[in-house]
């Protein structure tokens, strides 16, 4: 395994944007990265109506509120994380089916996405397995702080944007803004991330040349 399972009795911190993330050091953390037009903008819409829903019947978020991420801190830990996970599945439900101008189906593209993960491997952090598919990206990686996960994914965000941009003649965001991430709880979780990201093309129906899957040793 290329870091340690997360333990909740030692230290870790919460970072709150738009949805809690949580970092360990040395803890493996699994992430997703999407296009900024992966989703269009009236699905994401669907998907914040239902948020407020969601937090609504949990007792912490008002009828009359009209933003629900300020409410996500009402929630014990737990539940931040049960609400996290469950919009994630139903984000990742609709980004099989590949949505969006899929810049990242070029070889060309993804070549970028992966050579900027890996370029500091070993070094500021351990990459794991990941696949970059043609509008989004799963990796597995661990990280030697907390703050340094969320600065890395900032990094590798900024400077793939732009790489891409360049190369495609584009201005304007590249990425959302505001990836997935969790923590790797057990072994069977890990092993199950790693098929998860491996099953990713045929579930997509994706041929070969349309992704690339970077499979680690552990």
């Amino acid at each position: 395994m290329i870091g340690e399972l997360f333990d909740p009795k030692a230290d870790f911190s919460i970072r709150e944007t738009c949805k809690p993330h949580w970092s360990q050091s040395g803890a493996v953390v699994f992430i997703t990265f999407r296009t900024r037009d992966s989703i269009p903008a009236e699905v994401i819409g669907r998907w914040e109506r239902e948020r407020c829903d969601w937090l609504i019947r949990s007792g912490v978020m008002p009828h009359d509120a009209i933003q629900w991420s300020e409410y996500v801190d009402g929630l014990a830990p737990e539940a931040r994380e049960a609400f996290s996970e469950q919009f994630y599945l139903q984000q990742e439900r609709y980004l099989d089916d590949c949505r969006g101008d899929c810049v990242l189906r070029s070889p060309e593209m993804s070549k970028i996405v992966h050579d900027a993960l890996m370029h500091f491997d070993g070094d500021r952090y351990r990459m794991g397995d990941f696949i970059v598919m043609p509008n989004h990206v799963h990796l597995l990686a661990s990280f030697s702080s907390g703050d340094s996960m969320g600065k890395q994914c900032r990094s590798w965000t900024h400077y793939t944007a732009v790489q891409i941009n360049r190369l495609s003649g584009k201005k304007g965001a590249f990425w959302q803004t505001d990836p997935f991430d969790h923590l790797v709880r057990s072994p069977e979780q890990y092993d199950y991330l790693r098929q998860y990201i491996a099953d990713n093309p045929k579930k997509a129906r994706l041929s070969e040349g349309e992704y690339f899957h970077r499979r680690s040793a552990s």
